[in-house]
């Protein structure tokens, strides 16, 4: 563990970790770790990270909306890497890390030198974790994987299908953010066992068996079972009619699955017979029964306001809450009561809305959160703080193995 150079921070202050991924499953690790206290660094080619240019609005080129949200709390530092001076800097950032994050294919890691087998040879105790797209030694490994690519072959579009929908994608790399919080996961599991040892070790961690199992665990349902007792897939979030349940002037989400919850229910919408109704009358039933049930919830609501929904399921206890387009969850009460978005003034791209870090912890939670970097902003001060020398830095940037905003733009 090392001393963090930010205030005392979350439960995971003093660890370093060398961060050289890209995009979202990779920067949605580090990210989680950053925002639990970790000192993380960016490695970044000339280039910069492709989110920088793929996240969509920016006010300024490689800043983007979708850069800034999964990139704060890190510093980054832009090196050259198919240079034997980039890669001579990598190494020594590696000699005093804690953890190294990629999602490189093995391949190309292998190439730079930065394999499980390479890094552990400059530091032992280092924490390698590998993000994968699909794990070694089936005929998928090595083949390039996004979210999308995963979502399609993990059954997630699959599941659409089942629900009697065209197969599709959920709107957000949900694979990626899922896969990213199981490396950051892992990643301390590893640091728990290495507090123990002393040893390093190497993770791997596939996207495609990681959501494999999601799915499967939500919908094998009959085919656990050899031979399999039923088809695959849960019928109730199949259900064509589970979905936000449209009332008088808009939807509200409801979810009356007890007894109590659902008895509840069918007194709130004026119903009470259904309560001995044999295909309504207890949890098994409404089950077996599940497509006259949702499109009984579905049908039930259109006669009052969401608000006014809202205010009798509350009074009952039957869990319900309002629906939000992606306009109002930005002003949600909720949100602002706790005041999980916040305004601030980045360094370079002016006012900004910040994302509030979830967690609490009683011992203490990060609680200043550092802007997203430009590219190659703490490459300078990243490298002397390593004991590298002005001259050996002015060499290196002479023959562009690095680069920082102070000097010129990157080829």
């Amino acid at each position: 563990m090392h001393t963090d150079p930010l205030p005392p921070l979350g439960p995971l202050s003093g660890v370093r970790v060398l961060d050289l991924s890209t995009v979202v499953v990779g920067p949605a690790c580090s990210l989680t770790l950053a925002d639990h206290g970790a000192e993380v660094i960016k490695i970044e080619p000339p280039e910069g990270d492709l989110m920088r240019q793929l996240g969509g609005s920016f006010r300024h080129r490689g800043m983007s909306g979708k850069f800034m949200n999964f990139n704060r709390n890190k510093r980054s530092v832009c090196l050259d890497l198919k240079t034997p001076t980039g890669r001579g800097m990598m190494n020594r950032l590696l000699e005093t890390s804690d953890v190294f994050i990629t999602n490189m294919r093995p391949g190309a890691l292998d190439k730079l030198g930065l394999d499980w087998l390479s890094a552990r040879a400059v530091n032992p105790a280092l924490i390698h974790c590998l993000v994968l797209g699909f794990g070694r030694g089936g005929r998928y490994c090595g083949r390039p994987a996004y979210d999308t690519v995963i979502q399609s072959s993990a059954g997630i579009c699959g599941a659409f299908e089942a629900s009697g929908s065209q197969p599709r994608f959920v709107p957000l790399v949900m694979t990626d953010h899922i896969t990213g919080l199981i490396a950051a996961q892992a990643i301390g599991f590893a640091l728990y066992r290495r507090g123990r040892t002393g040893r390093g070790e190497s993770i791997e961690v596939p996207m495609f068996e990681n959501m494999a199992a999601f799915v499967l665990r939500e919908h094998m349902g009959g085919m656990t079972f050899e031979p399999p007792i039923a088809p695959p897939g849960d019928p109730r979030i199949l259900n064509p009619d589970n979905h936000p349940v449209r009332t008088q002037d808009g939807y509200i989400a409801i979810s009356p699955n007890t007894d109590e919850q659902a008895f509840a229910f069918f007194c709130a919408i004026g119903r009470p017979e259904l309560r001995s109704d044999p295909r309504f009358c207890s949890v098994a039933a409404r089950t077996a029964n599940s497509v006259a049930y949702y499109a009984l919830r579905a049908e039930s609501l259109r006669g009052k306001t969401s608000e006014e929904w809202l205010r009798i399921f509350e009074e009952l206890d039957v869990p319900s809450m309002r629906y939000n387009s992606l306009e109002s969850l930005v002003t949600d009460p909720h949100l602002t009561d706790v005041g999980f978005l916040s305004e601030s003034e980045h360094p370079s791209e002016g006012p900004i809305r910040d994302i509030g870090i979830a967690n609490r912890f009683s011992e203490g939670t990060r609680g200043q959160v550092e802007p997203a970097p430009r590219l190659g902003e703490h490459t300078l001060a990243v490298l002397r703080e390593r004991g590298f020398d002005e001259a050996t830095l002015r060499a290196a940037a002479a023959e562009r193995a690095l680069f920082d905003p102070s000097m010129e733009q990157p080829r």
